[in-house]
């Protein structure tokens, strides 16, 4: 098994990607730490990978709140004694609506998970894997990093900055044998999209999704299978001399 007896760190573990790539990792024999907002679904999520205390650790974490996601990671360190692979993927899409119409607020809320969150994630993590000369760093960026999207400005920005994010993150970590990439789902079949198609259009959820599709070459979304899949190759020994890079699996979406 590839990943036997690797620590990995899983934020947004619950969500659709984050508890396929937990599936994934466990099945390949590792040790999870998993983060999220929702104590409950923690615990349903490991009971279901059959974890248990020695292989698992559950932190209920907001990725916003610096502190407490430091002290969850220094707390991982303790006991695990190392950290060999990082998910950084806790994300949220926010509302849809032109820009015009955006509030502060829910602007604030998504630069803040998906740009602040993921940057005191590697701001954290990374020190452990210097200390090491190992490591592996996977953040869940998204096809809307490379393209825009009516509607869901606050999201598009935030994704472009997390790629930004990833080449840097990379340069500076290569001398200590560290690399960080960046996954860019287009549309995924999971909650997420469930939310995006509703908020487009309360009434009309599945022409929303419909038209989505229809943007893509494949005329479908993906599954969480397919980027978890993404996720372990940028993990592996076999992506040993790939950094800085952010890898599009969005079924030809963006190569229009």
């Amino acid at each position: 098994m590839e990943f036997k007896d690797k620590v990995i760190v899983i934020t947004g573990a619950t969500g659709g990607i984050g508890a396929e790539a937990a599936k994934k990792f466990t099945e390949e024999g590792a040790k999870l730490a998993l983060l999220d907002l929702d104590a409950g679904k923690l615990q349903s999520l490991a009971a279901s990978l059959g974890l248990n205390e020695e292989r698992c650790s559950l932190f209920v974490c907001d990725v916003r709140d610096e502190e407490k996601l430091k002290n969850c990671i220094l707390k991982i360190k303790e006991k695990f004694s190392r950290i060999d692979i990082f998910c950084n993927n806790a994300g949220v899409e926010g509302s849809v609506v032109p820009i015009h119409l955006t509030n502060k607020e829910d602007l604030d809320f998504v630069l803040d998970v998906n740009v602040k969150g993921a940057y005191f994630g590697l701001k954290h993590v990374l020190p452990i894997m210097y200390e090491q000369k190992a490591g592996v760093i996977v953040n869940t960026a998204s096809v809307a990093g490379h393209i825009g999207s009516p509607g869901l400005a606050p999201y598009i920005a935030s994704k472009h900055a997390l790629i930004g994010l990833t080449k840097t993150a990379a340069l500076e970590a290569a001398e200590h044998g560290v690399r960080v990439n960046a996954v860019c789902p287009g549309p995924v079949d999971n909650n997420m999209m469930r939310n995006i198609e509703k908020k487009a259009s309360s009434d009309a959820p599945e022409a929303v999704k419909e038209g989505f599709a229809a943007t893509i070459p494949f005329l479908r979304y993906a599954t969480n299978e397919e980027v978890a899949d993404l996720i372990l190759f940028y993990a592996s020994e076999r992506s040993k001399y790939i950094t800085g890079t952010s890898l599009r699996i969005d079924g030809g979406m963006a190569a229009k």
